[in-house]
């Protein structure tokens, strides 16, 4: 089997360069972080849920990534419905939670090192100026507090760590804003919150930036390749002006689209409180291993082209 294949769990590495395992590979990121590991040359270990669900059986999970041998993992699986985490906070607490500190545990008993993706909701939002991975967490809603006590889990449990906290992630794949608002280009009039703040991050410039890392944490890399960093596209918006941006890129093109209207958060209730300011500082990534996402502008741009 060629390096770069993207491998089933249920076979045996080929042992020729890393071994990347993306758990998650279902989702919009792991897919794509798995396609770009394979076509990198190396092997690619893409493990969906129904591969490897380790909120389910624990047990049988971490007996399962320890059998890839893994160089790097990648956890790239989230429970990220942030209303629905309101009524269920077990199933969230299992996924971002637990699960993350279980593979911790594996990947420190097979010498791995893990990258773990969180989320801008661990911030309150009070802020006024971009969040330092150093500033004070205090999540509004039980998806970012679960998702910090998975950073918290991941941190306890393995020294060869690099959680990479994102926000307002968005691909061609069903089920994120983006996609959403071209469901709805047929409406005359749409209304979108006006006052959230951050960073629409294009879930392909995020696998890039994820499979650039991984070469930077081997097991010789100096302990400064590790820790918390921010990772998002440059730039700051609103929802609004997302949608507005999405629509404007349409109307270019001859394409109808629906007047915006801006409305406050409070317009627009939801199950789940919301930061209203979260956006991240990303300067510590590109200091340390040189990896910047590109401006929203320009990868939205691409991404509807």
């Amino acid at each position: 089997m060629s390096a770069g294949q993207v491998l089933g769990v249920d076979a045996a590495p080929s042992g020729m360069g890393d071994v990347i395992l993306v758990l998650g590979a279902g989702g919009q990121l792991g897919a794509r972080v798995a396609a770009r590991a394979s076509a990198l040359g190396y092997t690619t270990v893409a493990a969906t849920r129904a591969k490897i669900d380790i909120a389910a059986d624990t047990a049988a999970a971490k007996e399962a990534i320890s059998s890839c041998h893994p160089d790097v993992i990648v956890n790239a699986a989230a429970y990220t419905n942030v209303d629905g985490a309101e009524n269920d906070r077990a199933a969230a607490t299992a996924i971002n939670h637990h699960a993350p500190a279980a593979i911790a545990e594996v990947a420190a008993e097979i010498g791995a090192a893990i990258i773990h993706v969180s989320t801008d909701y661990v911030f309150n939002g009070s802020g006024r100026r971009p969040y330092l991975e150093t500033d004070p967490t205090g999540p509004l809603n039980v998806y970012g507090a679960t998702k910090l006590a998975g950073e918290k889990a991941v941190r306890d449990r393995i020294e060869r760590h690099a959680i990479l906290r994102t926000s307002w992630v968005y691909s061609a794949t069903p089920g994120n804003f983006v996609t959403a608002m071209l469901k709805l280009t047929d409406r005359p009039e749409l209304k979108v919150v006006a006052d959230q703040h951050g960073c629409p991050t294009s879930a392909d410039d995020l696998a890039g930036a994820i499979v650039r890392l991984i070469p930077q944490l081997g097991p010789n890399a100096p302990s400064s390749a590790f820790g918390t960093f921010h990772a998002a596209g440059q730039g700051v918006t609103t929802w609004h002006g997302l949608a507005s941006e999405i629509f404007a890129i349409r109307r270019a093109k001859g394409l109808s689209v629906p007047t915006v209207h801006p409305i406050s958060t409070a317009d627009w209730p939801t199950d789940a409180a919301r930061p209203h300011y979260s956006v991240l500082d990303c300067t510590k990534l590109k200091e340390t291993h040189g990896i910047q996402l590109r401006h929203w502008e320009k990868a939205l741009a691409d991404q509807l082209a």
